[in-house]
């Protein structure tokens, strides 16, 4: 085989399915059929129209087919032994292969057709069939891809329109003035070794946001090494973070590198710092100051060259104030600040985020959901998202599990998003016109859902709410606020 004709096949393979070529001409073409004669037949009827054809003579080997190569159309017959077109088409859309499927049959009747069509099927021939018929659905099947990638193509470029003064990191999707400020922080940082602390509500992005100072950053080469401070027992966090000799504590039955050092050249992400014990706090304060660590058991110390950037949820500023953090560490850590805003004041994002998380989890999942339906984004846009981004995500990937058709709806959304909704509305339906009635049902569904987002700290829960702790205690009382 020449080299050339290796290369060909080399990339073509590589090739995403359905890749088509630049104009959207689908030139890839598998034919599914068990009798040779029409397989032959089809075959050279496509390559003196220009087409690449291949054959195969059953749903079976289409399927491994299609496993190592990519198809832009598989044109197969209905009626075959043990797996039949429809049911090959199925398991193409089952493994989200980006094909497009063209049926044929002698037992052509509407019924079959219309079932063809509905399964996913791009179009349908009947046998016996002139050439110029399967020639002509090929070319609209063309047709249909040139504009779905003219449409995508725009897409991308009203996107890019819309975020070209974004600048942010690939990972991160926003347009809120606020994250959009955020962007051009990274941006300002990421050449500079100095340490950085990230603020923000769980489920907000924090190891993001420190991704993207390492991935923007000179340092983008080397290793992104992150841990969560509060998941490591206070009894191992020295040897995790440090590294610690062979015969150190009984354990220790070899030398252990700790994550300073395997982060050396790159940078450490300490999440959940504000968890990190008083005792292990001098000890990372050293490490920051003097750029050593010294191993558990060893008496020299090592040079190590880390960037680190800290995440927490807490107010460290507070929590030093009252003793529960080192002052001088916190003021070692709280060189560059990064304060990210929860999902509710950034709310302008979550149409995008939607979009974001449909797409991906149509590939992970396989499914072909084409978006959320105007009240079920409503609804997403209304709610206060306690869990910030990651309960957004969570929830669209549920929503899409248990969606029954093209497109999430209301009623797939989990009763929580739900209920302040439904509650306001049936009283409303049911004729109410009293202003007092319909404000003290939203007073209450607003102090339930504040006090589930702060667990029940009634504290924080008056600061959502902008009212103050007296009040609430009263609201509490008046609405018979028990038990969340």
């Amino acid at each position: 085989m020449h080299a050339s004709t290796r290369e060909k096949q080399a990339a073509r393979a590589a090739a995403p399915a359905g890749a088509g070529t630049a104009n959207g001409a689908l030139r890839h073409v598998l034919v599914v059929d068990d009798e040779e004669a029409l397989r032959q037949m089809l075959v050279l009827l496509l390559k003196s129209k220009g087409y690449e054809a291949t054959a195969v003579a059953s749903g079976e080997q289409a399927l491994a087919e299609l496993a190592a190569r990519s198809y832009d159309v598989v044109l197969s017959d209905i009626r075959m032994p043990k797996l039949d077109g429809l049911e090959l088409m199925d398991e193409i859309h089952r493994r989200n292969l980006p094909t497009t499927v063209i049926l044929m049959s002698a037992f052509a009747n509407l019924e079959v057709a219309v079932e063809a069509m509905k399964r996913g099927a791009y179009d349908y021939v009947s046998k016996p069939f002139r050439a110029d018929e399967v020639v002509l659905v090929l070319k609209k099947a063309e047709e249909r891809e040139r504009l779905r990638r003219e449409n995508a193509a725009l897409k991308q470029q009203l996107a890019r329109a819309g975020r070209e003064d974004q600048s942010g990191p690939p990972s991160m999707i926003a347009r809120a003035p606020k994250m959009l400020e955020i962007f051009r922080t990274i941006k300002k940082i990421a050449d500079y070794k100095t340490t950085v602390l990230i603020l923000g509500e769980s489920g907000t992005g924090k190891e993001l946001v420190a991704r993207a100072v390492h991935d923007q950053s000179p340092r983008a080469s080397g290793p992104f090494v992150a841990v969560n401070c509060g998941a490591i027992p206070e009894s191992l966090l020295e040897s995790e973070l440090f590294g610690h000799k062979k015969g150190a504590f009984t354990d220790a039955i070899r030398d252990k590198k700790g994550l300073f050092e395997e982060a050396s050249g790159g940078t450490l992400f300490l999440d959940e710092i504000g968890e990190l014990p008083l005792g292990m706090q001098v000890k990372l304060l050293r490490v920051l100051q003097e750029h050593v660590v010294r191993p558990i058991g060893s008496v020299e110390d090592l040079k190590i060259d880390v960037r680190v950037v800290a995440a927490t949820v807490r107010d460290l500023a507070t929590e030093a104030k009252e003793g529960r953090f080192r002052e001088d560490l916190f003021y070692r850590l709280n060189v560059i600040t990064i304060a990210l805003p929860p999902l509710r004041d950034r709310r302008e994002d979550i149409t995008d985020l939607c979009e974001h998380f449909i797409a991906r989890t149509n590939v992970k999942l396989g499914t072909a959901i084409d978006g959320a339906s105007p009240e079920a984004m409503k609804l997403l846009m209304d709610y206060r998202w306690p869990g910030n981004v990651r309960e957004l995500e969570n929830t669209i990937e549920r929503a899409m599990v248990l969606c029954d058709g093209k497109r999430i709806e209301a009623d797939g959304l989990p009763e929580r998003i739900r209920e302040s909704r439904d509650r306001i509305r049936l009283s409303l339906q049911s004729g109410e016109l009293s202003i007092k009635k319909t404000t003290r049902i939203i007073e209450e569904e607003l102090i339930r859902k504040a006090l589930r987002e702060t667990k029940g700290n009634r504290t924080n829960a008056a600061k959502i709410l902008e009212i103050s702790h007296r009040a609430l205690l009263y609201k509490i009382k008046e609405f018979g606020i028990d038990d969340l």
